[in-house]
C-alpha cells in the first residue's frame, strides 16, 4: 500500500494551485512553514480528543499533505529547488509527523503506544533519505509511506468523531498500533532492499 505512486496525478491536480501560489508571491519555503503550522494545529486538535476536534484535525492533516506536495511543485516551477529547501522540507515534515502522532497519543493518554508509533514513523522516513545518502535513489515506497499515513490519519480522525471504538478498542489506538508495527516493518523493508542493492 502506497499512495506515492500517484504523485504524477497529484502534480497535474496541483497545477492551478502552483499558478496561484506563484501569482501571490508565495515561496516553497513559505509553504513548507505554513504546512508545518497546519500540522501543529492538527496535533492540538487531536489532543483535545473531542468529536468535532477530530474532524478539524483530519481536515488540517489533509491540508498539510496537500501543502507538502505544493511546496515541491512550486519549487520545480520556479526552478528554485535546492538542497537547502529539500532539507527544510524534510525537517519540517518530520516535526509535523511527531506533533500529529503526539497529539493522537496524548488525546487518548496512550504515551507508550505513541512512542512506538512515532519511532516507526521516523525510522521509515529516515531510511527513505538515508538510502539516498548512500548513493541510491530516494525510497518512497514500502508498506506505509508518508502519504499513506496522512490518509489514514485523516480517515481515522473522521471515524473517531463518528465511531470512536472498534471491537472495544479505540480507533486512534488501533491506528497508532498500526503505525508502530507497520512503520518498523517498512523501515526494515527499505533497509533490506537497499542492503541488497549495495552488496
Amino acid at each position: 500500500m502506497t499512495l506515492d505512486r500517484f504523485r504524477p496525478v497529484a502534480d497535474r491536480l496541483l497545477e492551478p494551485f502552483v499558478r496561484t501560489s506563484k501569482a501571490v508571491g508565495l515561496t516553497p519555503d513559505g509553504i513548507s512553514a505554513i504546512a508545518f503550522a497546519v500540522a501543529v494545529a492538527a496535533g492540538l486538535a487531536f489532543l483535545l480528543a473531542r468529536p468535532a476536534w477530530y474532524v478539524v484535525g483530519a481536515l488540517f492533516v489533509a491540508l498539510n499533505g496537500w501543502l507538502d506536495l505544493l511546496d515541491g511543485a512550486l519549487a520545480r516551477e520556479l526552478s528554485t529547488d535546492s538542497p537547502a529547501g529539500d532539507l527544510l522540507d524534510h525537517v519540517l515534515d518530520r516535526y509535523a509527523d511527531v506533533v500529529i502522532v503526539a497529539g493522537l497519543a496524548g488525546g487518548i493518554g496512550q504515551y507508550a503506544l505513541g512512542f512506538a508509533a512515532v519511532t516507526g514513523v521516523l525510522l521509515t522516513s529516515y531510511l527513505g533519505t538515508q538510502i539516498e545518502a548512500v548513493g541510491l535513489e530516494r525510497e518512497y515506497g514500502g508498506l506505509l509511506g508518508r502519504a499513506d499515513r496522512l490518509a489514514l490519519v485523516g480517515i481515522v480522525g473522521v471515524l473517531a468523531a463518528i465511531q470512536p471504538t472498534l471491537g472495544g478498542y479505540s480507533v486512534v489506538a488501533l491506528l497508532l498500533g498500526l503505525f508502530a508495527v507497520v512503520g518498523h516493518l517498512t523501515a526494515i523493508q527499505r533497509f533490506y532492499g537497499a542492503w541488497r542493492a549495495l552488496r
